[in-house]
């Protein structure tokens, strides 16, 4: 009996450990990783960077809104359609982060936006204008006064007529077209024609500011026409 329950044993052992060697281990939990947090420090971080980005587009908006509104209008008559659309690229580009910006930074946009506005009008209207030229009346009306008739004026009355010609064109000058030149020039040939016919009749000191004054018209016109050139 002996020898046989020592056989029996050792086979119940032998079953034991190939059953052992076929079950997995138990696997160990996974551990998930933290998901990130965001911090009301990294939001904060990315709101001070819009706020910053919008800053700037603003301050290089507001700085080429003041180059263009103050240009000569002849300078950038052929530039509009690149001015506008530079004008709605950049205003774009602000209006989409405008909540991030002060206060003051909004107050300044709306400045800025109507300045251009005033501009944009202005260059309108003197579009319109170069499209409807003026009469020759109509420019000497501008130029002298409704009441101006240059052909009867007395030599007395010359002085007085070449002083506002020469003052409406220091004021006006900057807005003209090549028409508005050309109209000016024409009123002052008018001038001159009768100059010619009763100059002798003035003392020699209202000939000089005539004289004066006729060339300064020249210069101005001149000057205009060396602008041009070099723009082109």
């Amino acid at each position: 009996m002996k020898p046989l329950s020592l056989l029996l044993a050792a086979v119940f052992l032998s079953a034991s450990a190939a059953l052992a060697q076929q079950t997995p281990a138990p696997k160990a939990p996974a551990t998930k990783a933290p998901a990130a947090k965001t911090t009301p420090s990294t939001t904060r971080t990315t709101a001070s960077s819009t706020a910053s980005a919008v800053e700037r587009d603003l301050r290089i908006f507001s700085d080429w809104v003041s180059d263009n509104v103050t240009r000569v209008a002849d300078d950038i008559a052929r530039e509009t359609p690149r001015v506008t659309e530079e004008f709605d690229r950049q205003s774009k580009r602000i209006d989409k982060a405008v909540d991030s910006l002060t206060v003051e930074g909004k107050r300044e946009y709306d400045i800025q936006k109507k300045r251009y506005g005033s501009w944009q009008s202005r260059q309108d209207s003197l579009d319109r204008a170069a499209r409807t030229p003026e009469t020759a009346q109509q420019s000497q009306n501008k130029l002298l006064g409704e009441n101006a008739s240059i052909s009867r004026a007395r030599a007395t009355e010359l002085p007085d007529l070449y002083s506002r010609f020469i003052e409406a064109t220091r004021t006006q000058r900057r807005q003209w077209t090549a028409a508005d030149w050309s109209n000016a020039s024409a009123v002052l040939g008018r001038l001159n024609a009768r100059y010619e016919q009763v100059r002798e009749q003035l003392p020699l000191e209202e000939r000089v500011r005539i004289r004066s004054w006729q060339g300064e018209f020249r210069t101005l016109e001149k000057a205009r026409d060396v602008k041009g050139v070099m723009a082109e």
